[in-house]
């Protein structure tokens, strides 16, 4: 059973930055089979993805937060990393850390496509 505990959310003036974390736990991570992404939700809207990695590193990010965010992945401490940059008002949003393990997991930002979901990290961003 896979399950991922994220941190590093706060409160940021615009402009600012953040660095999230998701520890994971209950997959052989050194295997590099799993594919896992960030979403972020506000209260009515959908869950939506910002950031994706998959096995060998391969990443791609949301229209939106291309060029100030970075997604990355340190297998040996079996943790996932967003590092926010130049954040505005409407990245605001809970973050959340998704998982799905497996060789033929294909990554992508439906929530459908990921069987493991953290509690999420609460971003604030003020003008």
């Amino acid at each position: 059973q896979v399950q991922l505990v994220e941190s590093g959310g706060g409160s940021v003036q615009a402009g600012g930055s953040l660095r999230l974390s998701c520890a994971a736990s209950g997959y052989d991570y050194s295997t590099d089979t799993i594919c896992m992404a960030w979403f972020r939700q506000v209260p009515g809207k959908e869950r939506e993805g910002v950031a994706t990695i998959v096995r060998h590193g391969g990443t791609s990010y949301a229209d939106s937060v291309k060029g100030r965010f970075t997604i990355s992945k340190d297998n040996a401490k079996n943790t996932l990393y967003l590092q926010m940059n130049s954040l505005k008002p409407e990245d605001a949003a809970m973050y959340y850390c998704a998982a799905q393990p497996g060789p033929y997991c294909s990554g992508g930002y439906y929530t459908y496509q990921y069987n493991y979901w953290g509690q999420g990290t609460q971003v604030t961003v003020s003008s």
